[in-house]
């Protein structure tokens, strides 16, 4: 078991860096997040295309690590929700919470009874297969589930303080990209409007100590939305962390060999040019051996007419060496 899990994390305004699980759902993922000095994982299922087989085994690679993890529900529906919670996430973001009354229902389908109305499954992921006392079990998963509520429209803003302040609800996670859609304003995060509705949901948090969230791109981006009041800092997710190191790594190593590749193109158009100085007499000589040749066999081609002439002459002394024909009976010789 971990040290602090996610209850105990939000319960105060330290400082918490995670990272996001976006497309590598490997055995090792859970390691190499907690190597890194992590102090959480979110796991995305709403834009990622993760299932709920990839989920569970993902959960038990951060599991296995020690390392609590928010799983990301593709929405508000009972069956998302409850199925995060049977597999055994820790903590459950759910997209787009626009009023308190959403906040109730997502917490009745994230709590056993009394505290809410999620179907009973014991022993199975949730409490690791343990048994045990079902009332003392009930208690311990609502415990254990921490309830994320994203912020990422309008109305979502407008409500932030009735969400925020409502028992069950322990973080508000703005939602960026959404949030600036919703307003009006996509991707401009520098606008007046969006900074206007980042204040309202930081407001809120503060006046009912809630844990404030949202996944960033940059290093400077965490530190500055830290001092702003954000405890949960997510940095970026695999796949563009991957993508940005390993370019930076390649332009680095092909920037460093710049100058090396330059020089050896010098040298090598260099030597290929001496090359191609010399051979040029050996293509001039080509046309005069053809020349040649071809003079050489004008008496091979004269030739051959003599030798059938002295075969044709030969060949009549041959027949008039024939011996004279005699006629049948009478001893006389025949005319040639």
């Amino acid at each position: 078991m971990p040290e602090r899990g996610l209850k105990q994390m939000t319960a105060d305004r330290d400082l918490k860096v995670g990272h996001f699980i976006v497309e590598f759902a490997t055995p090792g993922i859970g390691q190499i997040i907690k190597a890194a000095g992590c102090d959480f994982a979110l796991l995305d299922t709403e834009h990622s295309g993760f299932g709920y087989e990839t989920m569970k085994s993902v959960l038990r690679y951060t599991q296995a690590a020690d390392l609590p993890t928010i799983v990301r529900v593709p929405s508000k529906a009972y069956h998302h929700i409850a199925r995060a919670a049977d597999m055994g996430a820790e903590g459950i973001m759910v997209p787009m919470v626009n009023s308190a009354d959403e906040a109730r229902q997502i917490l009745d389908s994230m709590k056993y009874a009394p505290q809410g109305r999620r179907g009973v499954a014991l022993q199975i992921a949730h409490d690791r297969y343990l048994p045990g006392p079902v009332l003392d079990k009930l208690a311990a998963a609502n415990r254990f589930t921490t309830c994320f509520a994203q912020i990422e429209t309008r109305a979502g803003v407008d409500n932030a303080d009735e969400i925020a302040a409502l028992d069950g609800v322990d973080c508000l996670w703005i939602g960026h990209f959404d949030l600036s859609c919703s307003l009006g304003r996509p991707g401009e995060f520098g606008h007046q409007d969006f900074q206007d509705a980042v204040a309202a949901v930081t407001r809120a948090c503060r006046k009912h100590k809630k844990a404030l969230g949202r996944l960033v791109p940059t290093v400077e981006e965490g530190i500055r939305l830290y001092k702003s009041g954000h405890d949960f800092i997510c940095y970026s997710g695999d796949v563009w962390a991957l993508l940005g190191a390993v370019t930076e790594a390649v332009g680095s190593i092909r920037n460093g060999c710049a100058a090396t590749r330059a020089q050896r193109r010098f040298y090598r158009k260099k030597t290929t040019g001496g090359a191609k100085a010399s051979a040029k007499p050996k293509a001039a000589a080509k046309p005069k051996t053809s020349a040649k040749s071809k003079t050489s066999a004008k008496p091979k081609t004269s030739a051959k007419p003599k030798t059938v002439a002295k075969s044709k002459a030969g060949a009549k002394p041959k027949a008039a060496a024939k011996a004279p024909r005699r006629t049948g009976g009478r001893g006389r010789t025949a005319k040639p």
